[in-house]
């Protein structure tokens, strides 16, 4: 039976979740189409996270990680990585445009505040510190990301 590390789904479930709220929150602010919301978060899904799960697992192989274990959590990076957004997916292909923004903010944070909550219970760190560091250090990404769709429509749109 294989044992699934939380080091293997740690970084990929995390960049995955702020990504796509980053992207969803941005291609609204910019006024992009459902279609292209959805477009933008598969390609991304296929194309960035496959080759930075291909990164980690050259990454690991430079660090002489053993094969099958290297194996094994790039694809659980990749698999974690590619259900998260397939999850930000579904939001936006069944949800009116007018909640999918408070949705998506809702369940992005809760999946990072999980994902945060079991890693500092396994490292027994304080839970409410790490939850708070984490999402706010989102937020300042997902602001970011809302700001320069907003930008993006004024100055070219």
């Amino acid at each position: 039976m294989i044992t699934i590390r939380p080091a293997w789904i740690s970084f990929g479930g995390t960049a995955a979740i702020v990504t796509s709220m980053s992207l969803i929150l941005g291609l609204d602010a910019a006024a992009s189409s459902r279609q292209s919301i959805t477009s933008v978060l598969l390609i991304v899904a296929v194309a960035d996270y496959l080759s930075d799960s291909l990164s980690v697992h050259v990454y690991q192989e430079a660090e002489q990680l053993e094969s099958r274990e290297a194996f094994r959590s790039t694809l659980a990076n990749f698999v974690t990585r590619l259900l998260v957004a397939l999850s930000f997916v579904v939001l936006v292909i069944t949800l009116p445009r007018d909640v999918l923004v408070a949705v998506t903010l809702a369940w992005g944070f809760l999946l990072l505040a999980l994902l945060t909550f079991g890693i500092a219970r396994a490292r027994g760190a304080r839970v409410g510190k790490e939850i708070a560091k984490h999402v706010v250090i989102a937020a300042i990404v997902i602001v970011t990301s809302r700001w320069l769709g907003t930008w993006i429509v004024g100055s070219f749109g």
